[in-house]
């Protein structure tokens, strides 16, 4: 499906665990998360452990959909 949306000229940002996953499936722009139940996330952590976390990450992704690639792409996250 990614693939499929980013031919019809929209540039698309998988956020998953399982790079080697995303990457075989052909994903572009790669955003690592925590994991496979709560990849944002820990239900353990404070509201805001989880809040900053979060917001770090859909930035991060949000600065993956601005960037112009040519190949595929894992971005890095750094907390």
């Amino acid at each position: 499906m990614v693939k499929t949306i980013e031919r019809a000229g929209f540039p698309i940002v998988h956020m998953c665990n399982l790079i080697p996953v995303a990457t075989t499936v052909g994903a572009n722009r790669m955003v690592p998360t925590i994991s496979i139940p709560y990849p944002l996330g820990n239900p353990e952590d404070t509201p805001e452990e989880q809040y900053k976390l979060r917001y770090h990450r859909v930035g991060v992704a949000l600065d993956a959909l601005a960037t112009e690639i040519e190949e595929q792409t894992v971005f890095p996250v750094k907390i």
